[in-house]
């Protein structure tokens, strides 16, 4: 029944003919335009994530009214969260950094300073064999830490992890974008959001206070993801969708297996990092 689903939502593309029906008035092209209701297909196949969705794009003009043209950067936002990278050993950053460039999602407010990361072998491939399943990710079950101390207050653990797809497809099987995730409280204006994590591999309650480098649970590929990975966050407030996102400097971190004389440094993408 998926399959078919999925054929019928590609057929919305065929709509496009309806164009040009409407240039020479030929009525009979014009009709074409009703293929684009197939299109409704991908929006009710998972409804809760097309909201989700939505909730982005409406943050957007919410965040930015409330801070004006003062939206958090490296030039007006100090942390006051010592943080590391939730992960032990060297990973890859995929996506994130702190300008326009390298953002995750520059005009996505809350995900402005977002972090895609995963494990990258020699040949710059991130999984063995065929890749067609999640054990042939090198960073699938890997721990996930605690980037840094706080209390736990959201979580979900209950999803499953969607399919893998080398070619970027998406086919996400939860009701939820982040799929399982963890969000922890540091202080009123700081919260860790780590997302797309392992069925069942979360080790923390609500509430529960945890210390920088814990493990708390293990990487997967839950929610709105293509392939095993880390995403990682810190917004200025508990909302995932409604909070700004927050720039991170990660405390003694090793990015191309050079160590900073800065106690403190912003990484970015395509750089390889780790916790020293």
């Amino acid at each position: 029944m998926k399959k078919i689903l999925y054929i019928l939502s590609k057929l919305k593309w065929i709509g496009l003919i309806g164009i040009i029906g409407t240039i020479n008035g030929n009525s009979y092209l014009k009709l074409f335009w009703l293929f684009f209701l197939l299109g409704f297909i991908d929006i009710f196949e998972n409804l809760p994530v097309f909201l989700q969705s939505m909730k982005m794009l409406i943050a957007i003009p919410v965040i930015s009214i409330k801070y004006g043209k003062r939206l958090p950067s490296t030039e007006n936002h100090t942390s006051d969260t010592k943080y590391i990278l939730p992960f032990e050993g060297e990973w890859f950053v995929v996506n994130g950094g702190t300008d326009q460039k390298t953002s995750h999602s520059w005009g996505i407010v809350p995900q402005r300073y977002a972090y895609d990361f995963f494990i990258l072998d020699e040949e710059n491939k991130s999984f063995e064999n065929t890749g067609d399943n999640l054990e042939d990710y090198y960073c699938y079950g890997k721990n996930i830490l605690a980037p840094a101390d706080g209390i736990v207050v959201a979580l979900k653990n209950k999803y499953p992890n969607s399919n893998v797809n080398k070619n970027g497809k998406v086919e996400c099987k939860a009701k939820d974008i982040r799929g399982n995730y963890i969000t922890i409280k540091h202080n009123d204006k700081e919260y860790s959001n780590i997302a797309h994590i392992m069925p069942g591999s979360i080790k923390v309650e609500i509430g529960q206070k945890v210390t920088r480098g814990q493990v708390i649970a293990r990487c997967g590929n839950s929610g709105n993801t293509s392939e095993p990975h880390i995403h990682y966050q810190v917004n200025d407030g508990k909302s995932f969708f409604f909070s700004a996102g927050l720039p991170i400097k990660f405390q003694k971190v090793i990015v191309d297996g050079n160590k900073s004389d800065d106690h403190e440094q912003y990484i970015t993408r395509e750089h390889k990092v780790k916790n020293s």
